[in-house]
């Protein structure tokens, strides 16, 4: 059976996965990347080792579809978004280690410029906020003190142009490109137009001459040539079709192809996107309006137009949370040992954990928040303390519709939302996926709280089938985005309680507490 290789560049991890033609996971590797964490704030990768792991994963899986006799079609690529990579295209050498969407390190250069009056332009043309998780700080912090010194052969791109020019052939002939979704997340690109923005580019420092081509998301990049190839002969040649940051390669994966439909993301963090169509909205308060994918050519054959728009909203700290209790406090032993450690006890007994171990994303974007945990009495357990985990993942999730909800209104099927202890539904139906999306106790809290059904697809690796479905639909392994819904299916479902109250008054109690964890630290 042809297949599509996805690789998933991820913040923790590479994956490379063979995706069949009914959007089966036929096979997987993985590969674990290393953590740099120089100082504290300070979140690096090395961009070697990224290529390394790429390389493995991808020559693991292909070995194996040869060995069965299996062609592969072509592959698709999907990564952490705003982590940046700095590169000599002459030499193929890194020059710094890259730097992670979770650095805070810009911190301060980010509040200056919102103090100088900058936040409405970047907000106008990018969608964004003046935050240092994007990645236009990151370069100009590379140019100003990270001894990155500009040239004509120095690239700067996110983890995709890194991966792509290596797939490419590297020094020997590779391909400096990005697609429109990761362009979208640096604070250089301008959604409406779709191209780099000189005036961004003059405001943070950083010359548009080092930033890669910007290509549509679904549509062939190069061919595979260089390192991979020696070891998986069967590669070369093979076309590179499809490339989109790793959040809006889940909501394709998802099959979320119409306005208003929704996903969540239950990864090292929590992304939750909303489709909006194909006109870029207006800035919404606490969210970030996005590029969730542009099809190119291959738009045209199904029910949606090549270009679509989304709202997301970004939770810093979500595995990084049961990280925390695993390896912080011993709480357990394993991740998968959360659930039921949880759903051990039938509330938080008034426990609240706000996971603001690096600030606060959506809808607060604040840098200086820091963890709390509130409520705590001496009848207090690690049960409690566990659920309270699982509870915080579910009510972030609500921050972020509530913020939605009154752009969505009732055209897209889908309620007005209102404050804080209101019941809400800003989606008729949330998509879940993502490691904490295994968790029946969590999608039953998430459907509480939304008052909305939660649905987990057969399919989990929802990241890396959107990676896959673009680049087999530039291929014609798939014709069009209406045949991508009918090989997506329901694996489970939770409906909400009818009753409103419990739900409601647990969630104004979360507010409390994230008022509480607020403008906490110093800026740096």
């Amino acid at each position: 059976m042809a297949s599509v290789i996805a690789i998933d560049a991820g913040t923790t991890g590479i994956r490379a996965l063979a995706v069949d033609e009914t959007g089966a996971v036929a096979d997987i590797a993985y590969r674990e990347l290393t953590q740099f964490f120089p100082r504290p704030g300070w979140v690096e990768h090395d961009p070697a080792e990224i290529w390394d792991l790429v390389s493995e994963t991808v020559v693991e899986v292909a070995k194996r579809l040869q060995d069965r006799g299996d062609p592969v079609v072509a592959l698709g690529l999907t990564n952490q978004r705003e982590t940046v990579v700095a590169w000599d295209r002459a030499t193929g050498r890194p020059l710094h280690r890259a730097i992670v969407w979770q650095d805070r390190r810009t911190a301060q250069r980010c509040a200056e410029l919102e103090a100088a009056g900058h936040l409405p332009l970047v907000r106008a043309h990018t969608g964004l906020v003046l935050d240092p998780y994007f990645s236009a700080t990151k370069m100009a912090w590379l140019i100003e003190q990270g001894g990155v010194e500009i040239s004509p052969d120095v690239v700067f791109g996110t983890v995709d142009a890194w991966v792509t020019w290596n797939l490419t052939g590297g020094a020997h002939g590779g391909v400096v490109t990005t697609d429109v979704t990761n362009a979208s997340r640096t604070m250089l690109f301008d959604i409406v137009n779709r191209t780099w923005s000189e005036e961004l580019c003059e405001l943070f420092g950083v010359p548009s001459s080092v930033l890669p081509e910007v290509r549509p998301s679904c549509g062939r990049f190069g061919e595979v040539r260089g390192e991979v190839v020696k070891g998986a002969p069967s590669l070369l040649g093979v076309p590179v079709s499809g490339v989109a940051g790793d959040q809006h390669a889940a909501l394709f994966g998802q099959a979320c192809f119409s306005p208003g439909m929704a996903k969540a993301t239950y990864g090292t963090g929590t992304f939750v996107l909303v489709n909006v169509g194909e006109m870029c909205p207006p800035p919404v308060e606490g969210l970030l309006t996005t590029i969730a994918w542009d099809l190119g050519e291959h738009g045209g054959g199904g029910s949606t137009a090549s270009v679509q728009y989304a709202l997301e909203g970004a939770v810093f700290a979500t595995g990084a949370a049961i990280q925390w209790l695993r390896d912080g406090l011993g709480l357990i032993e394993e991740a998968p040992h959360l659930g039921p450690l949880a759903a051990s006890v039938s509330d938080s007994a008034g426990v609240y954990f706000v996971p603001a171990f690096t600030g606060l994303g959506s809808p607060w974007w604040d840098p200086t928040a820091r963890g709390t945990i509130v409520g705590l009495s001496s009848g207090a357990t690690a049960a409690n303390l566990a659920r309270a985990v699982v509870e915080a993942m579910a009510f972030q999730v609500r921050d972020v519709t509530q913020a939605a909800g009154g752009l969505l209104g009732a055209g897209a099927g889908v309620g007005a939302t209102a404050g804080a202890g209101a019941a809400t539904r800003a989606v008729d139906v949330l998509r879940v996926d993502g490691g904490a999306a295994n968790m029946d106790l969590l999608l039953q809290i998430q459907a509480d709280q939304l008052s909305c059904v939660v649905a987990r697809p057969t399919t989990t690796e929802t990241t890396a089938l959107g990676a896959a479905t673009l680049a087999g639909l530039a291929e014609g392994m798939w014709s069009s985005v209406d045949e991508l819904s009918e090989i997506w299916n329901v694996e489970f479902e939770s409906h909400p309680q009818p009753d409103r109250t419990l739900p409601d008054v647990v969630y104004s109690g979360w507010r409390r507490a994230v008022e509480r964890s607020l403008h906490w630290a110093e800026r740096d």
